[in-house]
This record gives C-alpha cells, sequence and structure tokens, in this order.
C-alpha cells in the first residue's frame, strides 16, 4: 500500500473494483482475454495476433496520453467498439460469481469503514457486473454509490466518473479519496483533482485501511 495524499477531512471513499476488492489473477485475466477474443474475431485475427496488437495499441495511446498505461475500455474505442457495445459484451461475457467467493475479511473492513466514511465503487466495468461482484464477494450492503462504466459513458483514466462520485456523494472533491490498484488509471486523476489518493496491491490492503484511515481520524485536532 502506498498513501499518495489524504485530505484532513474525508468524508468519502471511492474504491476501484477490479483486483482491489478482491485478488483473483485467473479472473483479471478472463476479463481481458475474453474482450480481446471477441474483437479478434470480429477483426479476422487469431487470439494471439489480436493480443499483440491490443498490447501495441495500449503502449501507444498510454504515451500520446503521457500515462505509463491506459484501460481496455480506451483500447476497444480505437478499434470502433463504442462505450455501449463495450457494455453489452461484458455484460454478456463476465461472470464474476463463478470466480469470486464472500470475503470475510472484506465485509469487516468495509462495516467499519462505513460507519465514519462514504462508500461507493468507481470502475470500468458496467453497473451490473459491479452489482454481481459485490453480491459476490458478499459485500453489496456496504456501498452506497456505484459508477460504473455505462454511468458517465467513459472509461477511466478520465474526470467524469470521478465528478459523477462527488456529485452522488454530496462530497466535494477535496474531502473524497480514491483507492486502487492501478497509478494511471485510479489515482493519477483524482488526485490531480485534489482528491486524496491510496494505492493498493490487492484486497489484502483494504483488509487493513481501517487502520490506516481511522487512525488518521482519530489523531485529527
Amino acid at each position: 500500500m502506498k498513501v499518495y495524499y489524504l485530505p484532513p477531512d474525508i468524508k468519502a471513499l471511492a474504491f476501484d473494483m477490479d483486483l482491489t476488492l478482491y485478488t483473483n489473477p485467473k479472473y483479471g485475466q478472463y476479463q481481458i482475454d475474453s474482450l480481446v477474443e471477441r474483437l479478434g474475431k470480429l477483426r479476422g485475427l487469431s487470439f494471439e495476433e489480436m493480443s499483440l496488437e491490443v498490447e501495441k495499441t495500449r503502449k501507444a495511446l498510454a504515451e500520446k496520453q503521457g500515462r505509463n498505461s491506459t484501460s481496455l475500455a480506451n483500447v476497444l474505442e480505437f478499434y470502433g467498439i463504442n462505450t455501449q457495445e463495450n457494455v453489452r459484451w461484458r455484460e454478456e461475457l463476465y461472470k464474476p460469481e463463478h470466480y469470486i467467493k464472500e470475503d470475510v475479511k472484506l465485509k469487516a473492513a468495509l462495516e467499519e469503514l462505513s460507519k465514519k466514511f462514504i462508500l461507493g465503487v468507481v470502475t470500468n466495468n458496467p453497473v451490473l457486473i459491479a452489482k454481481k461482484t459485490l453480491a459476490a464477494l458478499g459485500v453489496g450492503e456496504c456501498f452506497t454509490i456505484l459508477v460504473g462504466l455505462d454511468t458517465c459513458m467513459v472509461s477511466k483514466p478520465h474526470e467524469k466518473p470521478f465528478l459523477k462520485f462527488a456529485e452522488l456523494s454530496g462530497c466535494s472533491l477535496e474531502i473524497c479519496v480514491s483507492i486502487g490498484d492501478r497509478y494511471d488509471v485510479d489515482l493519477d486523476i483524482p488526485l490531480r483533482l485534489g482528491m486524496g489518493g491510496i494505492l493498493v496491491d490487492g484486497v489484502e490492503d483494504v483488509h487493513i485501511l481501517p487502520q490506516v484511515l481511522l487512525q488518521k481520524e482519530n489523531r485529527s485536532p
């Protein structure tokens, strides 16, 4: 875990979902591979050929944006797959309940955090997939805000999902914190907007997040 910045008075936490609220490399890779495979079929390329092309395109787009990485959603848009189609593909292909199990430690941590903060999810997956994922983890009731790919029709890294989170939370950006596993996608823009930012290596870091944030609250004047 790396804490980049914490506002003096935190009111709301915006969590990334995939590989932040759960650690399952197999499912994470499946999400990428299934979209690449479908794109390859449309373009008449094998999975291996499309994978290489996608990786080159991702790097080129990131370099153009001045980042180390960008989201797969932005790569799909480059190939002419608009957001509505991207949402449809993900809703058809992704089955989080087949990969993810209830996480008792995560639920305990989130319940503790929810006593002090508004909790929300800001994800590049559709809201439907977010709901299914959170249900599989057993933490759906911990979150009052869900901002998905189909909420703003843009993919992180982009300011719109974070602005929407702040709007729905009723909080200014300066008292919100973004928490995720990818700096360029989950933290760079929020930090530029004045939000706090915490980089996690996986759900194990989220398990101990109450110790980090609630201790800070107790130390505040």
